[in-house]
């Protein structure tokens, strides 16, 4: 009994002594192990007589439970503590500024496109839109192209190989198939175009969309963002077509003096044809609209040909209308300072970072739509 008092004694004495799993781990194999003193003791039990094994057993036996339940005991003390360690070592410090969040931004080019939109539907203008892909009838045809046009060679237009039917489809040039689309909806019979009346006069649409070119360089990629408009109605006339520019110039960069001017120029689906300049300032390195006595190019239009209102099924004496179409991309640059046109297209999270808008903002221009 001595003996046995002696050796919990020891045993309690370590296992409480023990400062880490691993010390824990040595105990208890100097005391369960196979060759540990308790495990010694109870191989004896074998060699005793009956009447010994039954006064020595309970006692090593209840020994032996015992110092399992306190290295069980201290175990859990142990694996405790090296928790605590562990979080207080890791803990957030509430002192320290957040970790940055990456955020998504809108694109300029989709920022400016909704604010355009936002002008012209206050005008009354609604949006209309039309596929990538086009045929030759409704990018050139229908729009007074002749045929030998320069835009319908390889060298400005994306052509696509021929279909079964031979023809060369191609990614449009322009949003103008739309206005054509809009008017007209085509039917194949008998190998030849029909068309049929798809939405009747009076119209006013503006169609925003992605157009393909073969040119590259800082203020041309092969894709861009166009926006074109159509009004088509009775007596229409280009009094109308300078009254809903210059509005659209004066909302759009929200300075209500700012300059314009129209020059003549020649388009086949429009005549007559102008194109549009804004008073700008080039010094110091930038464009600035509406000061300095220089001038900018922004957009072109002019009276609807009447061979198109004529192809579009509509009576040229009865009906007129005005067109207009101007780059999105280029009017980005221009109100919210884009160096390079490229730069809109390089997928560098960067620079949307820097130039890109919060998909919360009001596209709305702050010159004043109510």
């Amino acid at each position: 009994m001595t003996d046995l008092a002696d050796l919990e004694a020891d045993l309690s004495a370590r296992i409480a002594a023990a400062g880490d799993l691993a010390a824990l781990d040595e105990t208890r194999i100097a005391a369960l192990g196979k060759t540990g003193a308790i495990s010694s003791l109870l191989k004896t039990l074998g060699g005793m007589s009956p009447d010994e094994r039954r006064a020595q057993g309970p006692l090593i036996n209840g020994l032996r439970d015992r110092v399992a339940a306190s290295i069980a005991a201290r175990r859990t003390e142990l694996e405790d503590a090296a928790l605590e360690a562990e979080l207080a070592a890791g803990a957030l410090d509430l002192s320290l500024p957040a970790p940055p969040r990456r955020k998504g931004a809108v694109h300029p080019t989709m920022q400016v496109m909704d604010e355009m939109i936002a002008v012209f539907a206050e005008m009354g203008f609604s949006v209309a839109e039309g596929p990538d892909i086009e045929d030759d009838f409704h990018n050139f045809s229908a729009l007074n192209f002749p045929p030998r046009h320069p835009a319908r060679e390889m060298h400005d237009t994306f052509f696509l190989k021929p279909g079964p039917d031979g023809e060369r489809r191609l990614l449009r040039t322009h949003t103008s198939p739309i206005q054509i689309r809009v008017m007209r909806r085509a039917n194949v019979a008998l190998g030849a175009p029909q068309f049929a009346v798809h939405q009747a006069p009076p119209i006013r649409i503006i169609g925003p969309g992605r157009v393909y070119r073969c040119d590259s360089d800082a203020t041309h990629t092969p894709m861009f963002h166009q926006m074109e408009g159509l009004v088509i109605d009775r007596d229409i006339h280009m009094g109308h077509l300078k009254w809903t520019l210059d509005a659209f110039v004066r909302r759009f960069f929200e300075m209500d003096g700012v300059v314009t001017r129209f020059r003549p120029h020649h388009f086949p689906f429009t005549e007559p044809s102008a194109e549009m300049d804004v008073q700008c300032d080039r010094s110091g390195g930038a464009v600035k609209i509406g000061e300095g006595s220089d001038w900018l190019e922004i957009l072109g239009g002019g009276m609807v040909h009447p061979n198109i209102i004529r192809i579009c099924g509509l009576d040229p004496d009865e009906w007129q209308g005005f067109a207009f179409g101007m780059g999105i991309d280029r009017l980005a640059m221009l109100k919210y300072g884009l160096p390079d046109l490229r730069d809109t297209f390089g997928a560098d999270v960067r620079w949307l970072a820097h130039y890109g808008f919060s998909a919360f903002a009001d596209p709305n221009p702050a010159s004043g739509l109510s």
